[in-house]
């Protein structure tokens, strides 16, 4: 279907701006010279080609054929395909999933007659497909030839035709070569997935952006994620649906729910895609990776002439992944020879007005940053407020640019927006593989966004954990659970489960003063609430009293309820609380989230959600990233906790949850930390088993 060799066009058409004739007018400007039909109800020839009536009279086998009718013809224009054994459909139509119940059906009747014949679908509600590598236009949106002539392709995916459009126009238009531009729309039948698949294996495409509002084979993304890592291809991709509205709007538009975009967004991220925000961050950090085949190993330096925007910079990366080493040694020494006591050797380095003086400065400033280790990239932020000004400055950066190389990635953003800048200028830049924008900020974004991705380029295969013997179904109590995770690693407070008094009395007596009571059912998620939990008891008299009361407490909050058992557990010593939560999510797997115990990971949202098949010591790391992390890590004299000991539970936790698929959520809390090697002891625990 990508590379078809003979194409029919259903619903040819003479009519200016219909389907038909715009489809067909881009195969003749593309000179696609390979066979084309067409299928026309009321014409006999179009162009001077020949038209059969209906599909059902197409030659046998022809590659693929193209749907340009309403939806009212789609269900027998592709049984008549399947019958004349064409290899893949292309349907443009709207009215199916996303429409309502009837449309679904319509959509899965297609995708069933389809599917029993061996026949691609793309579509339906989409705009089709461009192989720039073959020159075959496979769309009704107006387009030109675009050759790649041995550049590196950029292949674009996107579930919306209108996003695809926009992409394509914008990378020809920073002369960007595109391999595939491929709109899926609805996915009937071949999705993101099998479209991902071909373009990995695809010898012409290095880098692959995709807009996808649904996955709906997340495993098999995750897998070809992985695979276009090992291929050393990278994929950027921009998922609307982190809020409510976004996730209506995405099945009202293409007939598909959004999945929980946090565990959505951790592991595809973990399995080494590039996740972006807007639109601008999607084309500016794909064209970084197209012109750059080595992503940046180091440091980034900036080279202004403002001081101004100095300050701006230093901002910016104070909170980013982006690091401005500052000259040392032979570096710093080089620099401060361009014209002393006005040039400070700093990064960002501010050569004032004194370009306009010295011509060659530019080249004598970038030199020492090229030739330095620590630095992996070279950023210019140049004031570029007039033609004549543009002319002045680029004139002796593109010429030490072609000189020197440059043996590193460098990157231009102009300041001065849309002030006019010579095409040619622009194109030189280009054509040293210098992605030129009219942003700095926008500039630094995506050198700090590429930066951001170093840590994930080492993306880790599934963890294949031995499957466990499966857990019973419905909610485990808290001493289940426990006894489950003991085995698992995790450490928890001495305790002993007691059917009467007499027994908690001794259970306490060989646990020790002070003991904590909780009452144990699976009805009982939330045992505080209904007078479930008792602590700090001193005595066995305090102990009495507190039975008495917690069963009294129970029963009228639960009447009828019957107890497992009242644990009697050792009061743990005060340290500070943390959260984990471990789930199987149905759709993308296992999942670990952690954060400030309390109140405080809800309020504040202070919560990591991690792949549960981190190690130990990545676990520590994004601990550190908590907004709550000063608490973790010493303030205001206060020691370090041991956050290694936390990981270690938390790493122990996310083996179990993957040996156990069955697990819906497991639920730690609080894990109790304390200062430094002294440990982590978790004082409570769910687990909740589909």
């Amino acid at each position: 279907m990508l590379r078809p060799r003979s194409i029919a066009i259903v619903g040819a058409s003479p009519s200016p701006g219909s389907l038909g004739a715009s489809l067909l007018a881009n195969l003749e400007r593309f000179a696609f010279d390979g066979d084309v039909h067409l299928v026309s109800a009321t014409r006999s020839e179009i162009n001077g080609r020949p038209c059969v009536k209906s599909a059902s009279a197409l030659p046998e086998g022809v590659d693929c054929a193209v749907l340009a009718i309403p939806r009212a013809g789609i269900l027998d224009a592709v049984k008549s395909c399947a019958q004349r054994g064409v290899g893949g459909v292309v349907i443009f139509a709207a009215g199916f999933a996303e429409a309502g119940p009837e449309g679904q059906a319509l959509q899965a009747e297609i995708a069933r007659i389809a599917g029993d014949h061996g026949m691609a679908i793309a579509g339906p509600n989409c705009l089709g497909h461009i192989n720039y590598v073959d020159g075959i236009p496979l769309t009704f949106s107006a387009c030109a030839p675009a050759p790649l002539a041995g550049r590196r392709g950029i292949g674009v995916v996107s579930q919306s035709g209108a996003m695809a459009t926009v992409f394509r126009a914008a990378l020809h238009a920073r002369d960007i070569a595109i391999s595939y531009s491929i709109s899926t729309g609805n996915e009937a039948l071949n999705g993101t997935e099998d479209f991902l698949d071909y373009l990995i294996d695809d010898e012409s495409t290095h880098v692959v952006l995709m807009m996808v509002e649904q996955f709906r084979h997340p495993q098999r993304f995750l897998a070809a994620a992985r695979n276009a890592h090992a291929a050393g291809k990278s994929i950027v991709l921009l998922h609307p649906g982190r809020s409510a509205a976004a996730r209506l709007s995405a099945k009202t538009h293409t007939g598909a729910m959004t999945g929980d975009y946090d565990v959505m967004r951790t592991l595809v991220s973990h399995a080494g895609v590039a996740m972006v925000d807007t639109l601008e961050e999607l084309l500016d950090l794909g064209e970084l990776m197209i012109r750059w085949p080595s992503p940046p190993c180091g440091g980034a330096a900036v080279i202004s002439d403002s001081g101004a925007f100095k300050a701006m910079v230093l901002d910016f990366c104070e909170g980013s992944d982006l690091d401005l080493p500052e000259p040392l040694g032979a570096t710093k020494d080089s620099l401060s020879t361009l014209a002393p006591d006005l040039i400070l050797p700093t990064n960002p380095l501010d050569v004032t007005a004194q370009s306009l003086i010295d011509p060659d400065l530019y080249r004598k400033a970038m030199k020492p940053f090229l030739e330095d280790e620590r630095y992996g990239s070279l950023m210019f932020a140049v004031v570029l407020s007039s033609p004549t000004h543009s002319e002045r400055k680029m004139g002796p950066i593109i010429a030490a640019l072609e000189d020197l190389g440059p043996p590193k990635p460098v990157v231009f953003g102009m300041m001065g927006e849309d002030c006019e800048v010579a095409p040619d200028i622009i194109a030189r830049l280009r054509g040293l593989g210098v992605p030129f924008f009219r942003s700095p900020e926008r500039a630094l974004r995506a050198l700090a966004r590429l930066a951001s991705l170093r840590p994930r380029r080492s993306a880790m295969a599934p963890v294949t954990a031995p499957a466990g013997k499966r857990l019973p179904a419905g909610v485990l109590p808290e001493y289940a659970s426990k006894r489950l995770l003991a085995d698992a690693g995790l450490a928890f407070p001495r305790a002993e489960l007691a059917r009467e008094l007499h027994e908690a009395q001794a259970a306490a007596s060989r646990i020790g003063y002070p003991v904590a009571l909780k009452a144990q059912s699976p009805a009982l998620a939330h045992k505080t609430e209904v007078g479930g939990v008792v602590l700090g008891l001193t005595n066995d008299a305090s102990l009495a009293d507190a039975w008495h009361k917690l069963h009294a407490d129970v029963a009228t909050a639960k009447p009828g309820l019957e107890l497992d058992g009242v644990l009697v557990e050792a009061m743990a010593r005060p340290g500070v609380e943390l959260i984990i939560g471990a789930r199987n999510d149905p759709d993308w797997g296992a999942v670990l989230a952690i954060g400030l115990g309390g109140i405080w990971a809800e309020a504040l949202r202070d919560v990591r959600v991690l792949p549960a098949d981190l190690d130990a010591d990545a676990i520590v790391g994004e601990l550190r990233k908590l907004k709550a992390a000063p608490l973790l890590t010493g303030f205001r004299g206060a020691p370090a906790l041991d956050l290694r000991a936390a990981a270690e539970v938390a790493s122990r936790l996310g083996r179990f949850v993957v040996a156990h698929p069955e697990i819906a959520e497991i639920d730690i809390n609080p894990l109790m930390v304390y200062p430094g090697q002294q440990g982590a002891i978790a004082l409570d625990a769910l687990i909740a088993v589909r």
